[in-house]
C-alpha cells in the first residue's frame, strides 16, 4: 500500500514518505541484483592489484580450497637428494647367561643416517659415520620407502668418522650427486636431510646456511677426556640433531657437499653444527671401499704430548733444556718402522716436522696425514738428552706394521 497527499482537487499525490520508501526499495534490489551477479560470477569481481583470487564451486554453488603447487629451489633439491639417504641401525648381540635372550639375538642400540652414493652390479654403498656403526653385530639400513635391507660394513675411519656400507641395491631408487664443498660460500644455502630422534622422522629436512668453512674441531676419540684429534668440517645453522648423523648436507642443486657429523650441544649455544666436507671424505671413501680401511703414512711411533710429562721428570729423564716446554714425547718405537729405519728411539722428544713446529700429537697427526703420502721422505727434528737431532723418515703404509 502507497502513502499519499490529497490535493485541494480531490486528486491524490504521492507523500514524501513514499517517495523516500519507494527509493530505498529500488536502491536495495540494485544492490541485490548486483551482489547475485558477482556470487554467480567470481571472475567479474575487481583485481585488488597484487593478489589473484583463485575461488571454486562445487556444483551446490559452495567455495571449495583450491590445491596450488609451490616450487621452490630448496623443494626441487630435495627431491633430487631425499631418496638417497637412508636410516642406519646399529645392531648388536644381546642375552648373556643370566637373561633368557639367546646371545645370537640382536637388538637396536642406536640409530643414524647415511648416504647412497653407489649403486653398480646389483651392489650399493652407502657412506655414513664411524660413531653410527661403531661395535656393530649388525646392520640394517632402512630406504626412503621404509624398505628394510640388510647391509656390512665394508671399512670404517674412527679419524674422520667415516663408514662405508655394502647392500643389496635391487630396491634402491636413487644415488646421490657429489658436489663440490671447496666452491662453498660463507651464507649460502644448504639444506640438511636425515633421521633426527630415529626412523620415526625420517627423511626429515631442514635448511640453514654455510656459516664457515674450513672450521678445526677438537675430537676426543677414545673417551680418556684427551683430545685426540681435530676435525676439519663445514659449519652450519640447518638443525642437525641426533640421528642426523651420517646423512646429507646438500646444495640447492640438490648435490652432496657434506656427511652431517656432530653439533655442539650445551644450553647456551644454538645453531652450530658440522658436516664433514665431501671433498675430504671423498678420498676416505674410496680407501675404506677398496681397502677395507684408511691407508695413512705412518712413522711407526706410539706418542705422549710433553705437557703431559711431569716436570721432574723432562729434567732427569729427557734431559730437555729449560725452554723447552711444548713438544711430543716418543714413548715407544715399532720395529721395522720408519722411525726405527731412521734411528729414532724412546723417549726423543720431537719439536719440528719439515721445519713446521709441532707443540702437540693432534699438530704432529695433522701434519702427518695431511700433508704426506706413502713413500714421502719427512725430516723430524727431536731432542736426545738435551742435544737437537735431525732424522730422515721414508713414511711406508700403517697397514704393514
Amino acid at each position: 500500500m502507497g502513502y499519499y497527499n490529497q490535493t485541494p482537487n480531490g486528486r491524490q499525490r504521492p507523500s514524501r514518505l513514499g517517495t523516500f520508501a519507494a527509493g530505498v526499495a529500488g536502491v536495495a534490489a540494485g544492490a541485490l541484483l548486483v551482489w547475485l551477479l558477482f556470487y554467480s560470477m567470481p571472475g567479474l569481481i575487481p583485481d585488488n592489484g597484487n593478489e589473484t583470487q583463485i575461488v571454486q564451486q562445487d556444483t551446490e554453488g559452495r567455495s571449495e580450497a583450491v590445491s596450488v603447487d609451490i616450487i621452490t629451489d630448496v623443494t626441487e633439491a630435495v627431491e633430487i637428494a631425499a631418496d638417497a639417504v637412508v636410516g642406519v641401525t646399529n645392531l648388536q648381540a644381546a642375552g648373556d647367561f643370566w637373561s633368557q635372550q639367546s646371545p645370537e639375538q640382536e637388538q637396536e642400540v642406536g640409530t643414524g643416517s647415511g648416504v647412497i652414493y653407489k649403486n653398480e652390479n646389483g651392489t650399493a654403498h652407502v657412506v655414513t659415520n664411524h660413531h653410527v656403526i661403531d661395535g656393530a653385530s649388525g646392520i640394517e639400513v632402512t630406504l626412503s620407502d621404509g624398505t628394510k635391507v640388510d647391509a656390512t660394513v665394508v671399512g670404517s675411519d674412527i679419524w674422520t668418522d667415516l663408514a662405508v656400507l655394502e647392500m643389496d641395491g635391487a630396491d634402491v631408487q636413487a644415488v646421490a650427486q657429489f658436489g663440490d664443498s671447496d666452491a662453498l660460500k660463507q651464507g649460502e644455502t644448504v639444506i640438511a636431510i636425515g633421521n633426527p630422534l630415529g626412523l620415526d622422522f625420517s627423511g626429515s629436512v631442514t635448511t640453514g646456511v654455510v656459516s664457515g668453512t674450513d672450521r678445526a674441531v677438537p675430537v676426543d676419540l677414545d673417551g680418556d677426556g684427551q683430545e685426540d684429534w681435530q676435525a676439519e668440517v663445514l659449519q652450519t645453522d640447518a638443525a642437525i640433531n641426533p640421528g642426523n648423523s651420517g646423512g646429507a648436507l646438500v646444495n640447492l642443486a640438490g648435490q652432496l657437499i657434506g656427511i652431517n657429523s656432530m653439533k655442539i650441544a650445551t644450553s647456551s649455544v644454538e645453531g652450530i653444527g658440522f658436516s664433514i666436507p665431501i671433498n675430504s671424505a671423498m678420498p676416505v671413501i674410496s680407501s675404506l671401499e677398496a681397502n677395507g680401511e684408511m691407508i695413512r703414512p705412518s712413522m711407526g711411533i706410539t706418542l705422549l704430548d710433553l705437557i703431559q710429562v711431569p716436570r721432574v721428570d723432562r729434567e732427569e729423564t729427557l734431559n730437555l733444556p729449560e725452554d723447552v716446554t711444548t713438544g711430543v714425547v716418543v714413548n715407544s718405537v715399532v720395529d721395522g718402522s720408519a722411525a726405527a729405519a731412521a734411528g729414532m728411539e724412546q723417549f726423543d722428544v720431537i719439536v719440528e716436522m719439515d721445519g713446521v713446529a709441532i707443540t702437540d700429537i693432534i699438530e704432529l697427526r695433522q701434519h702427518l696425514y695431511n700433508e704426506k703420502t706413502i713413500g714421502d721422505t719427512m725430516t723430524v727434528s727431536a731432542y736426545r738428552n738435551g742435544e737437537l737431532m735431525e732424522f730422515e723418515l721414508e713414511l711406508v703404509d700403517n697397514s704393514a706394521l
